[in-house]
């Protein structure tokens, strides 16, 4: 069972609210900080997510906890017609939106604010649908699955890109020095918000993955559902498809 993490603990607030707060709080510096704190791999493992997204010749897709927008950018790269990008965070939205328009990609690019867990979409609206460190995040793991079901396509592509912890024990014991030591000192380092690296730290390391995260989807719905370990597997993609 997922242990359901907040960013802050000792607030009243629920964790869709928290995680609101810290994501607006740290939306102008979160672009920086996370290709220091990826090396910049995390630019290699989204490009593999638009290419199995690609390899699916999708003409709308939705990105889920799109935050600033670097996956949705990319997507256009599948020459879909239109791509969604989706967050609860006003001031990401606002990052991602200020590059669309840099990039003059406002006509195929649309930056809504919504929840994952009640998306503005009607039954089987979308091709394909990605979710990019976000998942996590989610309030209730189940519910947020299960709205991506609902709004993706019979036979369209689901595609998630989240942290994972290695199973070769020295990679594994070298992540959780980085996860437990140095990512929190980055964020007290150089973030407006020192818990929020904090959070994401404990949350990665709680998460589940692999077949775990897989008999999540199996048991919303999804098929033929794999999971692709990325870099030693700090990191997982996995694919699933609507029946």
């Amino acid at each position: 069972m997922f242990k359901n993490i907040s960013p802050y603990k000792n607030s009243n607030l629920s964790k869709k609210r928290q995680i609101t707060k810290m994501f607006d709080t740290i939306s102008n510096e979160y672009d920086r900080l996370n290709r220091v704190i990826s090396f910049g791999i995390d630019i290699k493992w989204r490009n593999k997510v638009v290419n199995l997204i690609k390899d699916e010749n999708p003409e709308n897709i939705l990105d889920i906890a799109t935050g600033t927008g670097d996956l949705a950018i990319n997507l256009t790269k599948t020459r879909a017609k239109k791509i969604i990008g989706l967050d609860i965070s006003e001031g990401m939205l606002n990052v991602g939106r200020k590059k669309i328009k840099e990039r003059k990609l406002n006509s195929l690019v649309e930056m809504i604010i919504g929840d994952s867990e009640n998306l503005p979409f009607e039954d089987d609206s979308f091709d394909a649908v990605s979710v990019a460190f976000g998942v996590r995040n989610f309030e209730t793991l189940e519910k947020g699955l299960s709205e991506i079901y609902r709004v993706l396509k019979v036979n369209g592509v689901f595609v998630v890109l989240e942290t994972s912890i290695p199973q070769n024990p020295f990679f594994k014991q070298g992540y959780f020095i980085y996860t437990k030591f140095f990512l929190p000192l980055i964020g007290k380092l150089f973030s407006r918000d020192k818990t929020a690296y904090e959070y994401l730290s404990d949350s990665a390391a709680k998460f589940p993955f692999g077949e775990d995260f897989n008999n999540i989807l199996k048991k919303i719905g999804f098929i033929r559902v794999e999971a692709l370990p990325q870099t030693f597997g700090v990191a997982t993609i996995y694919t699933a498809s609507k029946k």
